[in-house]
């Protein structure tokens, strides 16, 4: 084991890997890690320039006893960045501490000599690199000692009922409606980000922490530590970057359905909205609006004059996004030419096809800057020149015909090693030139996102989720960790996706339960597939705007009036939020405060607010107790310390305490802290 101090950086080398740990933002390290000669130089998710730190390392000689029973001389070294150190025994485990406190280290069972119970016959190193025959890449097993106790949260979204991930096995890969965004909080008072977009898995084990990487040239992972919750998302997104500042006029309604088959029906809905008084800052216009999958451009037979259709929702001040897949079909317009020009994701072996949902198609390579260049050309001539205001980026994953990851190659490289990131530098084909072309913020709407997608005008959805109230529940904790992997700007559909019969009234109390919760969530937006699928096709065509089914209106009257008159009302309470849900973006673009809060993140001092997952904060203000079962009209809520008033009486309780609140169909329980 050699040590040495390059300018501030602690670097070893053991065994031919070589290890950097410097100083990345305040209290933070990052670790990076090697078998070839030299690291990429890639950043990956920590884009901003970090904050200037001084570190102090010592590197010191001691006395080991080998397993022969002789003694040698071997060093060990430390390295500090404000209140979090990293301590390197002879063996090469890393071990890090915040305010002398342990809170994480490598994991390791190799017997080499009667040191600590790291001194094991099984052979197990924290670092173990396998070479990928044939390649330069490595599989890539880091391994930590799990704390008992501890409870981890953020990771981005998974559909799943466990908040705490402790003792959970995740996928790190991108699905629909599952987000890989690789940063935990602990418990224990750390962030910790596995920078590295390759495929993989971890395990949050109960015996100990496990990070794969399918293929890779490095390790890479970022390790801040602070008091609270709030510091360790400040410290995160620092260096990761931020969201910008969220419009104003998209702080209220947002309206869409599968789908508005025709500026016709665009147009209707609006003025609907219009002549009942209720503004919609945002109407949306859904997939197969366009001739084939890649032509991106509206079918002129349904949609005859796109311009003036914008012209009018301008006028009645409604923003328009519009629906652009990655997947372009064998038959559109522009697969020869981006075929031709290696601009479509490659697969290794047999057939180019990736995306086989209504059509043949292949995807977009989105991390080729000619592809980004190529895409934004089309979609600025047929969509944004005619005044189209944002871009519905669905499919995001990209969603794959087979999620075979080791299938594809981008021109970065391998699925295997990248494919994580492509949501993000999908979306940056439209946020770089948008961002440049425009004075007010980008605002884009996607299905997935990874580490650092908050700064390129991010809108994330939680997918394709189903209409259940098991879908819903599990919808809380999706929200509540991808604000703590740093995602601020996120949504669902109210009422869920797929829904098989808009007249079953058991779904009508889903949709409302749904819909109180968005009114206290980041963005309010109305969408999903409305069965039964009993509307006629609007032309007989196999392609085009007319062929494909639509689903059932989705509009605020569309329930009949009991639940109209419900969801009339939490609009009105949404609008009177105004100023403070500016409040809230105004304080994710400035520390990185998600909108949507775990309880311990406003009161980290509580512990029963780190065991509860069916009940959060909606900024500092508001306390939120979502109904999450049908037929229940009443809900136990705990109030942590402090005041708080019921906003359906005006009741105020002291907190410390459980209090059994009533649930009618109109009203979902919430306290405002007084």
């Amino acid at each position: 084991m050699r040590f040495e101090n390059d300018n501030g950086a602690l670097v070893f080398y053991h065994q031919g890997e070589h290890v950097r740990i410097e100083a990345w933002g305040k209290d933070s390290f990052r670790v990076r890690a090697g078998m070839l000669p030299h690291f990429s130089g890639n950043v990956w998710a920590l884009t901003e320039k970090p904050e200037q730190c001084g570190t102090k390392i010592a590197i010191n000689t001691e006395d080991i006893l080998l397993p022969d029973g002789k003694t040698a001389r071997a060093e060990t070294a430390t390295i500090i960045n404000g209140q979090i150190k990293a301590v390197v025994n002879f063996s090469g485990v890393i071990s890090f501490y915040r305010k002398e406190q342990l809170i994480l280290r490598e994991y390791f069972r190799y017997y080499l000599g009667t040191l600590s119970k790291e001194s094991r016959c099984l052979k197990i190193i924290n670092r173990e690199w396998k070479g990928i025959i044939g390649g330069s890449e490595y599989s890539l097993n880091v391994k930590f000692e799990s704390s008992k106790g501890e409870k981890l949260f953020g990771m981005g979204q998974y559909q799943q009922d466990c908040m705490n991930l402790k003792g959970c096995v995740l996928e790190l890969a991108q699905r629909n409606s599952q987000i890989s965004v690789p940063f935990a909080v602990s418990s224990l008072g750390y962030g910790f980000l596995w920078n590295n977009p390759a495929v993989g898995r971890v395990t949050f084990g109960n015996n100990y922490y496990e990070w794969i990487a399918g293929s890779t040239k490095e390790m890479d992972y970022w390790i801040t530590a602070a008091d609270t919750p709030k510091q360790i998302l400040e410290n995160y997104t620092s260096v990761t970057g931020r969201a910008g500042m969220f419009p104003e006029d998209l702080m209220g309604l947002w309206q869409c359905k599968l789908r508005y088959r025709t500026q016709d029906e665009v147009l209707s809905v609006a003025r609907q909205y219009q002549e009942k008084g209720i503004h919609i800052d945002q109407i949306v216009i859904d997939f197969f609006h366009w001739t084939l999958q890649g032509d991106w451009k509206f079918d002129p037979k349904y949609w005859p004059d796109p311009k003036s259709m914008v012209e009018e929702l301008h006028s009645m001040g409604i923003k328009v996004i519009v629906s652009v897949w990655p997947s372009v079909d064998r038959k559109s317009e522009n697969f020869l030419p981006m075929m031709e020009k290696g601009l479509l994701i490659r697969t290794e072996r047999g057939a180019a096809q990736t995306y086989d949902f209504q059509g043949d198609c292949v995807e977009i390579d989105a991390f080729n800057p000619e592809t980004r260049k190529y895409v934004w050309e089309v979609c600025r001539k047929n969509y944004y020149d005619l005044g189209i205001d944002a871009f519905w980026l669905d499919n995001s994953e990209p969603d794959f015909g087979v999620y075979d990851f080791g299938h594809y190659r981008y021109c970065d490289g391998p699925a295997l090693a990248i494919s994580n990131m492509y949501p993000q530098m999908f979306s940056r084909i439209f946020y770089d030139e948008m961002s440049k072309a425009q004075d007010r913020p980008v605002v884009n709407l996607l299905r997935c996102a990874w580490a650092g997608s908050q700064k390129y005008g991010n809108v994330v959805w939680s997918g394709d989720v189903p209409s259940t109230f098991e879908a819903f529940a599990d919808q809380i904790q999706c929200g509540l960790n991808m604000g703590l992997a740093g995602i601020p700007w996120w949504t669902t559909d109210i009422g869920g996706f797929m829904t098989d019969d808009v007249e079953d009234p058991d779904f009508r109390q889903l949709l409302i339960r749904w819909y109180q919760f968005a009114v206290y969530s980041p963005v309010l937006r109305m969408h999903g597939d409305r069965g039964p699928h009993n509307i006629p096709p609007l032309d007989d065509r196999d392609w085009g705007g007319g062929y494909l089914y639509t689903g059932q209106s989705n509009e605020l009257w569309s329930y009949g009036e009991d639940n109209y008159a419900i969801m009339k009302k939490y609009y009105d309470i949404r609008r009177s939020m105004h100023e403070y849900i500016k409040s809230l973006y105004e304080e994710a673009h400035l520390n990185g405060s998600p909108l949507l809060r775990a309880m311990f993140y406003e009161f980290p001092q509580d512990g029963k607010c780190w065991e509860i997952q069916d009940q959060y904060m909606f900024g500092s203000k508001y306390l939120a107790a979502p109904i999450l079962h049908l037929n229940q009209f009443k809900r136990d809520v705990y109030l942590p310390e402090g005041k708080w008033k019921l906003t359906s009486t005006g009741t105020v309780y002291e907190g410390n305490c459980v209090v059994n609140a009533d649930a009618p169909i109109d009203y979902m329980p919430v306290f405002e802290k007084i």
